[in-house]
């Protein structure tokens, strides 16, 4: 795509005015603007500065770099007229149109605005309101062993409820339809995300959120347990399964990103993967005590008696929960580091006594290309996360009993309450790891590297024709996940904390489209992969060895989700920690860079058979060099000999 070029002639134009505008407004934050100084220095352009910075023997210190201190929006002071956000959004245009304005740059719009982003991104302000705070801790706990339970369960149940709403079909379609029940569920959390992204972000805060989130969540369970079968109702039955489980889904989808939010906000910089990983277990300790309910209902009773009637018990449990989760909630507080950002976007509005209609969360969040670039890299990593967690502790027990007739139901649930219970242990010793990592995301890529291996090796070893073996092979992928999941509450956070106007809607989004594309339709797939599976094996002229691949399809297909979210943590997403890289990785990306550029400028002078000088090359190279140190933090490489001599030549 050929640069933009914009006119930077005379200075009353108006758009030189609004350059000198955008250049010169400075910010309390990566998102937050403040009042421009008329005396303020202005940069008409960065082709000057980039000029000047060529000649200019101190690198690190040249006029490129100070001409990016003032177009950042990481500089001081106060107010400007306009919308912050509508700021934020010019300034960004006008950096952009200066940069590819610059024929050192060689950077189209679109690529201009991203390095602009992405340097609003790096250069954010630390959350220095954290406290570790006991009471958001709990709160976000409690919550989510609430909601997780209420969620749980009927997977769990899934086949005596398939039962109950679906007796016309076969044992195979009514588990499918049950399955189906449950992937409505996950349909809804996007719009729940949504919905309580604005009502954490813009609207109440994000303590009242989870409150509603709770009351809604409440309401559906305990008529799920009073709801009538098919034979009472018909076909009327079923249909308000689904609504009463999409109520559910639409809780969900709020839940668990506000628990996350808030307790990593509150929490310091070094325990935010500790205390991320204890909000994320008690997530994963929902699912332990609706297992253990579960478990200790198919014991109690019959099994008739389940299939009849008792599997509606453990959703009238969810009443006994409510109280002591609503006393908890009742003494959490606020998070300050939201609150101080709505003080000062109230502050703003003041000063400028004048109100700018409000657009919500997510049109912020989609209108960035930068912002859309972390919500998907964020989506391929959690494709892995989730789908692993759903295979493992939803899907594995009916696995063993229903599908194989391994285990029992009984066995096989008690055998993944057991699993469950190492999983929410471990998952706190990867959380609390996790902190002691110079980039949190390291740990991440060593756990998703073990479950491409492990969810394979877990299906072939469910081969073995031993309870031992069903144990060992669950552990093992257990293991493995505990050092992504732990990092995961904390990672999230992280990624969009450089507004904190925006953190529950990207937590919340990022987490509930990966959740509904792949752990909704987890079981609906691994279902379908283990029938397709049967049919290869059960071939006659299949041997022992295709036979053992086609049983392995589900763990194979969670195995590929892993490969692609290596991917995403390694090349799409940015994260803080990047400031951290050493010297290697900058060079690497700075030569890389230097290549294409040559490239390009030798495909340029063959097509115009010209000539064009050698200076163009090394102010885009210093360029090249000043946006990776903007970008990347205030570490700067030492200067290689070759790179000395070269600028000597050039002076």
């Amino acid at each position: 795509m050929k640069p933009l070029s914009v006119d930077t002639g005379s200075p009353d134009s108006d758009e030189c005015t609004r350059g000198n505008a955008a250049a010169t407004a400075d910010s309390a934050s990566a998102n937050t603007f403040g009042v421009s100084s008329p005396s303020s220095p202005r940069i008409l352009n960065l082709t000057d500065a980039l000029q000047g910075s060529s000649s200019n023997d101190d690198s690190t210190g040249g006029n490129y770099s100070n001409a990016l201190d003032e177009i950042s929006p990481g500089s001081s002071s106060g107010v400007s007229d306009g919308d912050p956000r509508d700021q934020y959004k010019r300034r960004g245009n006008n950096f952009a149109q200066s940069a590819a304005s610059s024929s050192a740059y060689s950077l189209t719009m679109a690529e201009a605005q991203m390095k602009y982003e992405e340097e609003s991104f790096y250069s954010a302000p630390e959350n220095e309101h954290g406290d570790d705070n006991i009471w958001g801790l709990l709160s976000g706990v409690m919550g989510n062993i609430y909601e997780w339970y209420d969620f749980a369960v009927y997977g769990l149940l899934a086949s005596e409820i398939g039962a109950a709403f679906f007796p016309q079909s076969s044992k195979k379609l009514q588990l499918i339809n049950s399955f189906g029940v449950y992937l409505a569920a996950f349909l809804m959390r996007p719009l729940g995300a949504i919905f309580f992204g604005e009502l954490g972000d813009r609207l109440v805060g994000r303590r009242n959120a989870l409150v509603f989130s709770i009351v809604l969540i409440t309401v559906p369970s305990v008529l799920m347990g009073l709801l009538p079968s098919y034979e009472v109702w018909g076909a009327a039955a079923p249909i308000l399964l689904v609504i009463l489980r999409m109520m559910q889904g639409l809780s969900v989808g709020g839940q668990l990103a506000g628990s996350y939010v808030l307790s990593v906000e509150q929490s310091t910089s070094r325990n935010r993967g500790f205390r991320g990983s204890i909000c994320d277990a008690s997530s994963v300790g929902g699912f332990l005590l609706a297992s253990g309910i579960t478990t200790a209902v198919r014991h109690i009773f019959t099994e008739e008696q389940v299939n009849d009637w008792a599997w509606r018990v453990p959703f009238w449990f969810s009443l006994l929960l409510a109280p002591v989760l609503y006393h908890i909630v009742g003494h959490s507080e606020e998070s300050k580091f939201w609150e101080d950002r709505n003080e000062q976007k109230e502050a703003e509005q003041v000063i400028r006594e004048e109100e700018h209609a409000q657009t919500s969360a997510v049109v912020d969040l989609v209108s960035s290309p930068f912002r859309r670039r972390q919500l998907l890299g964020m989506v391929g990593v959690l494709s892995a996360t989730t789908s692993s967690f759903y295979i493992l502790f939803l899907w594995c027990p009916i696995y063993l009993s229903d599908l194989r007739g391994l285990l029992s139901e009984a066995n096989a649930g008690l055998m993944n309450f057991f699993i469950v219970g190492m999983f929410v242990f471990l998952l706190v010793v990867g959380g609390k790891i996790s902190d002691s990592f110079p980039h949190r995301m390291d740990s991440m890529r060593i756990g998703l590297a073990g479950i491409v291996v492990a969810c394979p090796v877990m299906f072939a070893l469910f081969e073995s024709e031993s309870a031992t073996g069903y144990f060992l092979a669950q552990l093992q992928l257990c293991c493995c996940m505990c050092l992504t999941h732990g990092s995961v509450a904390a990672w999230e956070v992280e990624l969009w904390m450089s507004d904190p106007s925006l953190s529950f809607t990207g937590v919340a989004i990022g987490h509930n489209l990966a959740a509904t594309l792949f752990g909704g339709t987890m079981p609906l797939i691994a279902t379908f992969l283990f029938y397709r599976g049967e049919e290869l094996a059960n071939r006659e002229d299949s041997d022992d060895l295709i036979g053992l691949l086609a049983r392995m399809l589900p763990g194979l297909y969670v195995s590929a989700l892993a490969c692609v979210a290596l991917f995403c943590i390694s090349v799409v997403i940015r994260h803080p920690h990047d400031v951290r890289t050493g010297e290697k990785k900058i060079r690497d990306a700075y030569h890389k860079d230097q290549r294409k550029r040559k490239k390009k400028k030798r495909l340029r002078k063959r097509a115009s058979q010209g000539s064009l000088t050698t200076r163009g090359s090394t102010i885009g190279g210093l360029a090249t060099l000043h946006e990776a140190v903007v970008s990347m933090g205030s570490y700067f490489p030492p200067e290689s000999p070759t790179d000395s001599k070269s600028r000597e030549q050039q002076a």
